[in-house]
């Protein structure tokens, strides 16, 4: 479910966006994965609300300024909540890395 939803929010970006690996030959693409999952909502001993903390990782060979920007406006769209964020630099590969961190909050549905 949060896997689709990140998918779907990211597609207007039209580069790859993968869960948690990339094998293709794109210089930019998006890897996520989701890092934590827990109650945030109890009622009656019942779990009524989840949160989910997403990192959509950006790496890129060039300035990925632009596309960091829009990733984070197509996530707030699709109801997150940024919660942190860190540049860093793949010495070994040479690609520039935005690791972003996100937030939601979903309730079930009775």
């Amino acid at each position: 479910m949060i896997n689709k939803l990140v998918i779907q929010a990211l597609k207007p970006l039209k580069i790859p966006v993968s869960f948690q690996r990339y094998s293709g030959k794109d210089s930019t693409y998006i890897t996520f994965f989701n890092y934590l999952e827990q109650g945030e909502q109890y009622a009656d001993n019942e779990e009524k609300a989840t949160g989910y903390y997403v990192q959509v990782d950006v790496w890129s060979k060039s300035d990925y300024t632009e596309v960091v920007e829009k990733v984070e406006n197509y996530m707030k769209a699709a109801g997150f909540t940024r919660t942190s964020a860190a540049d860093l630099f793949e010495e070994d590969t040479k690609i520039y890395h935005k690791a972003m961190r996100f937030f939601i909050q979903m309730e079930w549905r009775q």
